[in-house]
C-alpha cells in the first residue's frame, strides 16, 4: 500500500468543528480517532497538527475547552463549539462545498 494521503490544506478546522457538532464535547485524543475511524483511516491527524489547530480556533472564539477527567481517569481538555463556531461550521462547509464543486468542473471537463 502507498503513503496515506495528506488532510488537504484548509480542511482541519471544518473536519474538527464538524466532529464537535455531531458529537458534542470531545477531548483532542478523541477527535482525532473519531476523523481516522470515520474516514475509515484515509484521514490521520497528527497530534503536532490537532492541537496548534484547536489552540487557533480557542484563541478565535470558535471552541471552548474545559479541563476535567478523562475516561481513564486522566486530565484532559475537552473542547466544544460556540455559537460563533457554529456559524464558522456553516462557512466552511460552504467554501467546501464551492472548492470541490470548482475542483468537479476541472476534472470533468472535456
Amino acid at each position: 500500500m502507498g503513503t496515506r494521503p495528506e488532510i488537504p490544506p484548509g480542511t482541519l478546522h471544518l473536519l474538527v468543528l464538524k466532529t464537535l457538532a455531531r458529537l458534542g464535547a470531545m477531548h483532542g485524543y478523541g477527535i482525532a480517532q473519531h476523523i481516522r475511524e470515520t474516514s475509515q483511516d484515509v484521514l490521520l491527524v497528527e497530534e503536532g497538527s490537532l492541537y496548534p489547530a484547536l489552540q487557533r480556533m480557542l484563541v478565535k472564539g470558535w471552541i471552548a475547552g474545559e479541563w476535567r477527567p478523562s475516561e481513564n481517569n486522566r486530565r484532559a481538555r475537552y473542547y466544544q463549539l460556540t455559537p460563533e463556531g457554529r456559524k464558522q461550521l456553516d462557512r466552511e462547509l460552504h467554501d467546501f462545498g464551492r472548492v470541490m464543486g470548482a475542483i468537479a468542473r476541472v476534472i470533468e471537463a472535456v
